[in-house]
């Protein structure tokens, strides 16, 4: 029997059926080590170029790599400076060139060992060298596990906005190793967070209410944290499964993006100040609390989703964020360029309560632009 088919019963396993491009997410301690097996009973290619950051790289590189060696896989690395900034044209022109100079082949992959920001990046190499080669995907955020890593987006971030060059490319293989999440510090643990948040305030309600009663013991570990990761990873493939490309209902994973990369943005990308999962949370807040204002919701919803993020330390205003922000038509220009004016008008993930999100593509940017100067006070 083949490591690959040794797993301990704490493992979970969710696939994305994409037909020709569907793959498997593994979900459970310990896969790290077992990559190499996993790498080989999925794919032809025996050679591999792995794309980490230092603060990932001291704790994990050399276990991959060592697990992939005793697999035959002969493998490289290039190790980035960790941080938002990581995403851009430069550093894309490394990757790129690096992976091309291992003689990475279509049937070889680029393997992802990082959290979103390497993801993202070595995901949009792994899709532009020899117009495609295999990509493998082991996310060492909870952020990465429970989203990013899942469904094909990557991209670089621009002078322009977040996220604003970049493909679909599917990864083959997800392999989210749960025990590297004990050694995130509580801050870049409660970003991810508010990412599985965002499945039950999309259309899970049942699952916000879980984690009002169990949010504890998915930062604490255990059963109830991979139930957690397992639960969202689920949401996000059945979404990408449905909508692969983002022409209809896939924008719901949006939901908080709006508002959230536009405050990412007006930070410059400093993670001293706002990471982008704390960007998110504060973003799905205001998008209950604009939903409100606009009648669609009871302020109730967006009281209770605030008291819930607050509850697990994560930031809910404006003015939780550190420093000075420029003026809101500079915000509202950043709100542009992440969702495109359609008609003059802007596209936002809204709500009417709960686990009740939908996509309204004709809120007029005068009545967000009046709402976040009303939040900035």
């Amino acid at each position: 029997m083949s490591a690959a088919m040794l797993r301990p019963a704490e493992e979970r396993i969710v696939h994305v059926p994409l037909g020709e491009r569907a793959y498997d997410i593994l979900i459970g301690p310990g896969l790290i080590g077992r990559a190499g097996g996993e790498f080989t009973a999925r794919l032809k290619g025996r050679r591999a170029a792995i794309i980490t950051d230092e603060n990932v790289a001291s704790h994990y590189l050399a276990p991959l790599m060592d697990s992939l060696q005793t697999d035959g896989i002969e493998a490289v690395s290039l190790t980035l400076p960790a941080g938002e900034k990581t995403k851009s044209f430069d550093n894309l022109a490394a990757v790129a060139d690096m992976v091309l100079s291992a003689k990475i082949e279509r049937n070889d992959a680029v393997i992802a060992l990082g959290g979103g920001v390497i993801g993202d990046l070595a995901g949009f190499a792994a899709g532009i060298v020899r117009r495609g080669v295999r990509f493998v995907q082991i996310p060492t955020s909870l952020l990465a596990q429970v989203d990013s890593s899942v469904g094909g987006k990557t991209g670089i971030n621009t002078r322009h906005g977040k996220n604003l060059l970049g493909v679909f490319h599917q990864p083959d293989l997800v392999l989210a190793d749960t025990a590297v999440l004990d050694s995130l510090s509580p801050r870049e643990f409660r970003a991810g967070y508010a990412e599985v948040v965002k499945y039950g305030l999309i259309d899970k309600p049942y699952f916000f209410h879980w984690l009002e009663k169990h949010w504890k013991q998915v930062f604490e570990g255990g059963p109830e944290r991979n139930e957690a990761i397992a639960i969202s990873c689920r949401a996000k493939a059945d979404v990408v499964v449905e909508d692969e490309r983002e022409t209809g209902r896939r924008a719901l994973l949006n939901l908080g993006h709006t508002f959230g990369h536009a405050l990412e943005a007006a930070t410059s990308y400093d993670s001293s100040r706002l990471v982008h999962g704390e960007g998110v949370a504060i973003g799905m807040v205001l998008a209950h609390q604009f939903s409100a204002r606009l009648n669609l919701a009871s302020p109730d919803d967006a009281q209770r989703v605030a008291a819930h993020l607050s509850e697990v330390g994560l930031p809910t205003r404006i003015t939780d964020i550190e420093g000075e922000l420029p003026p809101t038509d500079v915000l509202m220009d950043a709100i542009a360029q992440d969702k495109k004016v359609k008609g003059g008008k802007l596209t936002f993930i809204l709500t009417r309560g709960v686990g009740q999100s939908f996509v309204a593509d004709d809120v007029p940017p005068s009545e967000v632009a009046s709402f976040l100067e009303d939040m900035r006070s």
